[in-house]
């Protein structure tokens, strides 16, 4: 076990046949995840523990349930005893409810009485937890990506772009890889898109390898500047977050607790959504096989998944698919936490072991048609769900996991144990203590390299300087006008210094925007070798070598 519980007495002779079999089932010999106690006579029996196995929670799970019944509480009692054993945790706190995760609970003699009724001896405890925030927006370290990591396909999806208009963005994104150009940031990606649509030069390298049409183009931009104005572009620049941190233990051995706070969830959900499946994609891509293991290496709790894959296109979800399904051999678990199962696409729920279902109404006859959808996808069941599941109480669940040797266990009506860590909400003060003590402290640091939006602006400098149109002040992007002519006098870096003057055009390896020097600048700051194509992942992320 991997907390203290009441030993159950398995020679009890008042375990019926079917409470007998529960018991067996669920009593793994790996390291078990205390869930809590089988519901019988309307009571929970703390004789018939109801476990996750550790090992096999790579292979997925769901917590579903209405509104109020316990999802975030269930959350919690996994994730905590997950850390616990040794393996890290990543949590989204998107209602501000779950960063009570890095807080002791508070005891009590009704709590304690609650607890020892489902098999668990309470504790107060909190594990080791860092806090994290999107773009430093609110509290804890900021988690921030470049354009370029984030890549096409996800920021389709965070733009709300069609089939047509994200084959244009994977375009212009190929576009920057080859030539070796930064996207670090929407103002670099602004830029870019109109230095290939509106620029004669940008037109005529664009068009070589397929071209975007106008239209396009500017649905792109629009959409863009609306998603820049909105406040969505401190999400992106540097430094990047590297995934690897969600990978750490503490010095006592226990895994850590990643706590991604998400106040502000409902103003900017698609991009909420999209940036956690930017996490698991850049996890994917970076991790190496490990196969069945008696321990993930990290699990991962996507809460509100139903955000995910609202709106989303047949190839995006195709994407989500696969990914759910490979990552298993990476050695990480996905929890999908939404309301009801029908919110996560069937090829999804498929993938999904474990299944703790709380509470579902059937208020209306849309409501009683998810709900038979819902019992109908739980193994056969002596119990009728379509009955035991509007009838649970709040933390109570129907539950069915992933047994050790890989068959689905039997249905288990279950009262959850309680949370060991705070129920409530963490006070500002531990979370200001938190954040204040981590290791992590460094992407507080905003970075401001040099990259596309300065190298375009500084090539229509040049061109302007040489005769022809000059950018756009409001923009920096290049206006239309001729390539900028060559310089005999002695030209400057990145840092401002002067540098001797440079070969003719005719002489130099590479024509066009490569001849700036500012690019092979940034190409030799962002450790890009001339000529080297960046390569993309199954989500359009970018691999790192």
């Amino acid at each position: 076990m991997t907390d203290e519980t009441v030993q159950p007495d398995e020679t009890a002779p008042d375990l019926d046949e079917k409470a007998t079999a529960v018991r067996d089932a669920y009593a793994f010999e790996g390291t078990r995840i205390h869930l809590g106690a089988l519901v019988r006579h309307d009571e929970p029996d703390p004789q018939v523990p109801v476990n996750l196995a550790l090992g096999m929670l790579n292979r997925h799970g769901l917590i579903a349930g209405a509104t109020g019944s316990g999802k975030t509480k269930t959350l919690q009692v996994i994730a905590e005893q997950v850390a616990a054993a040794g393996t890290p945790v990543f949590v989204a706190d998107m209602k501000g409810d779950l960063a009570g995760i890095a807080v002791p609970g508070e005891g009590s003699e009704k709590l304690t009485a609650r607890a020892r009724a489902r098999g668990q001896e309470w504790t107060a405890r909190a594990g080791t937890t860092e806090i994290f925030s999107l773009g430093g927006q609110g509290a804890g370290i900021p988690i921030r990506t470049t354009v370029s990591d984030f890549g096409p396909v996800l920021m389709a999806k965070t733009l709300g772009l069609n089939g047509t208009q994200e084959s244009s963005l994977s375009l212009i994104f190929h576009y920057a890889d080859t030539k070796g150009l930064g996207l670090l940031d929407l103002k670099d990606l602004r830029a870019l898109i109109q230095f290939l649509t509106d620029d004669e030069e940008g037109k005529k390298e664009l068009k070589g390898i397929g071209g975007v049409s106008a239209a396009t183009a500017g649905v792109i931009l629009r959409e863009l500047t609306e998603f820049e104005n909105s406040g969505a572009d401190v999400f992106f620049g540097e430094p990047a977050f590297d995934t690897k941190d969600l990978l750490r233990t503490a010095e006592d051995g226990t895994g850590i607790v990643s706590c991604l706070e998400l106040p502000d969830v409902a103003t900017r959900p698609t991009l909420f959504s999209t940036f956690m499946m930017w996490l698991l994609a850049d996890l994917y891509q970076d991790l190496p096989e490990v196969g069945d293991a008696d321990k993930p290496k990290l699990v991962f709790f996507f809460d509100e998944a139903h955000l995910l894959f609202k709106d989303a296109s047949k190839a995006f979800l195709e994407r989500v698919v696969q990914t759910v399904r490979l990552i298993r051999s990476k050695g990480v678990g996905i929890f999908f936490i939404t309301q009801t199962p029908k919110d996560v696409p069937g090829d999804v729920l498929a993938q999904l072991g474990n299944r703790v279902q709380h509470s579902l109404r059937a208020y209306t006859p849309e409501d009683a048609k998810a709900l038979k959808a819902t019992a109908s996808t739980f193994p056969r069941s002596d119990d009728d769900l379509v009955e035991v599941i509007p009838a649970l109480g709040t933390g109570e669940a129907v539950v069915t996991v992933m047994s050790e040797d890989g068959a689905p266990t039997p249905v288990a009506v279950t009262a959850v144990r309680a949370p060991e860590s705070s129920m409530n909400p963490a006070p500002a003060e531990a979370l200001e203590k938190i954040v204040g003590s981590s290791s992590l402290s460094a992407y507080a640091e905003v970075v401001d390299r040099e990259s596309a939006y300065e190298i375009l602006g500084r090539r229509d400098e040049g061109a302007s300087a040489g005769g022809g149109a000059g950018a756009d002040a409001a923009g920096g992007a290049p206006a239309e006008s001729a390539p900028a002519p060559e310089r005999a006098g002695p030209e400057s870096d990145a840092s401002g210094e002067e540098k001797p003057a440079r070969a003719s055009k005719s002489s130099r390896k590479d024509d066009g925007i490569l001849g700036n020097p500012a690019v092979r600048s940034f190409m030799r700051s962002a450790g890009t070798a001339l000529g080297r194509e960046i390569t993309r992942s199954l989500f359009g992320t970018r691999r790192r070598r």
